[in-house]
């Protein structure tokens, strides 16, 4: 039984992702069009009509600026989300049949087809932020963006994924002496904006500290203007080394595309 994931965008500009088995597919995040989604789908031999569920993390427009289109395209789509969360979208919300929203509380669990789905509360400064972890056949996938720090509840929540889509959003250095206002950089940087490199080897090294596992670490929406896949690589080898782990051997770590299809990756 396949258990997949792919990234169709990770970024300021849009966000969107795939998880899928034979029998449900499921996206996380809708910032981009309907267009760019069914390219997604196609490019992965997704069949559309798998496709049953739109997992929304928070209100923000990179990643809710598609959901009309996504959910017009998608006939038999349901999308999933917190009331808060709900009431923070908006029109676009207001838009949606009621028979196709199915609201959770944080921390709820749920079924997608063969797909079991976790939520549960990360930092960012929304109504109320989720990530999310999707389980199939012992086979863990974890979603962890858009939170400004980890906490040891994330934590617990992702310790035993096998593959883990981590936020490493930002070179803090870049960020600081960069070209954004102050109150900006300001945001980023507080425990509701965005994980930075630094920030994002901890949670690895954590992981690592655990438990000494094969695990796959795709870092995910990288700042254009602060950040660059280079940096953030070399960043967390470093952290990594420094305690004796090293990419390749203890974990395997990549970037995902901000604006395009990214790999397919089986679990």
């Amino acid at each position: 039984m396949g258990f997949d994931f792919c990234s169709f965008s990770s970024g300021s500009n849009g966000n969107c992702y795939l998880i899928k088995t034979e029998d449900a597919a499921i996206l996380i995040d809708a910032g981009i069009s309907g267009k760019r989604v069914w390219e997604g789908l196609q490019h992965t031999d997704t069949n559309p009509e798998t496709l049953r569920a739109l997992l929304i993390t928070h209100e923000h427009s990179d990643h809710i600026g598609g959901l009309a289109s996504v959910m017009k395209k998608g006939t038999g789509l349901k999308v999933y989300a917190n009331k808060e969360t709900w009431r923070a979208i908006g029109p676009a919300a207001n838009a949606i049949a009621e028979e196709r929203i199915h609201h959770f509380v944080t921390g709820d669990c749920f079924t997608v087809g063969d797909i079991s789905v976790k939520t549960f509360a990360v930092s960012h400064d929304a109504a109320e932020p989720v990530g999310y972890t999707l389980r199939c056949q012992g086979r863990q996938i974890s979603v962890v963006t858009d939170t400004g720090c980890v906490n040891a509840e994330i934590t617990e929540e992702i310790r035993d994924a096998n593959l883990l889509v981590l936020e490493s959003n930002h070179d803090e250095d870049m960020l600081k002496y960069g070209k954004y206002p102050h109150f900006l950089k300001k945001r980023v940087l507080g425990d509701a904006g965005h994980l930075s490199n630094i920030a994002a080897g901890g949670v690895i090294l954590d992981l690592l500290t655990y438990e000494r596992k094969k695990r796959r670490v795709l870092l995910a929406h990288l700042s254009r203007e602060n950040n660059f896949p280079e940096m953030a690589m070399q960043t967390i080898r470093n952290i990594l080394e420094e305690h004796g782990y090293h990419t390749g051997a203890d974990v395997y770590l990549e970037t995902v595309p901000r604006s395009e299809i990214g790999l397919l990756y089986a679990i």
